[in-house]
């Protein structure tokens, strides 16, 4: 069974693009609340947890309408495969009852796990060195701190081997050009051997 889970934080958002893109999912039963996504109880979403079965999958419109931290999300992940159940995220390609879909959220969750450390040493090192240089602050060149993070997630990719280029690129939402960007950026030497790929063979 197709269930849904769509939630807004505040009481003046709405919840109709959620609830339209789930119903176009197929979805056969929608929970919907309105509440902030770090409460640490939400009613509709225990009602849901309570209501699921092993086979049945959970549709959601976005990873962050369902977790309310990354470690809340990744429990709840795991619980959910432990009770062979499937999750879905409909904009964030995001399907843990498929490997491909497994091996993206473990990326992504480990990225995020590292992101804000990273950001600050980052900061830090910037900072330093516009000291050194007699500056207090200015633009640092380079790629933003969400292209930076989706670098890492492509650099991750093409190192594991599991995916087609054509496959990578589409996870991370990106085209095969930025994606060998990405790699040149992050210092990547490419394969001599191909990538696997289930239709042709993509010679990075």
């Amino acid at each position: 069974m197709k269930i849904g889970y769509a939630r807004v934080s505040t009481r003046d958002q709405n919840l109709e693009l959620q609830l339209d893109a789930l119903t176009q999912a197929g979805c056969e039963l929608i929970y919907q609340e309105k509440a902030s996504g770090a409460l640490a109880a939400r009613v509709e979403l225990d009602k849901l947890l309570l209501q699921v079965r092993p086979g049945d999958t959970i549709y959601i419109y976005k990873l962050d309408r369902l977790g309310r931290s990354l470690k809340h999300l990744l429990d709840l992940v795991a619980d959910l495969q432990r009770r062979d159940i499937g999750l879905i995220s409909l904009t964030d390609a995001i399907n843990t009852s498929s490997a491909q879909g497994r091996l993206v959220l473990n990326l992504f969750a480990s990225l995020a796990e590292f992101e804000r450390e990273l950001i600050r040493e980052r900061t830090l090192a910037g900072l330093a060195a516009a000291r050194a240089r007699g500056r207090v602050g200015g633009r640092k060149p380079g790629l933003s701190v969400e292209a930076q993070r989706t670098a890492r997630a492509a650099e991750l990719l093409y190192k594991a081997r599991e995916l087609s280029v054509d496959d990578m690129a589409r996870s991370l939402r990106i085209c095969k050009a930025t994606f060998y960007k990405y790699l040149h950026h992050r210092g990547v030497a490419l394969h001599a051997q191909p990538l696997p790929s289930p239709v042709t063979t993509v010679a990075p």
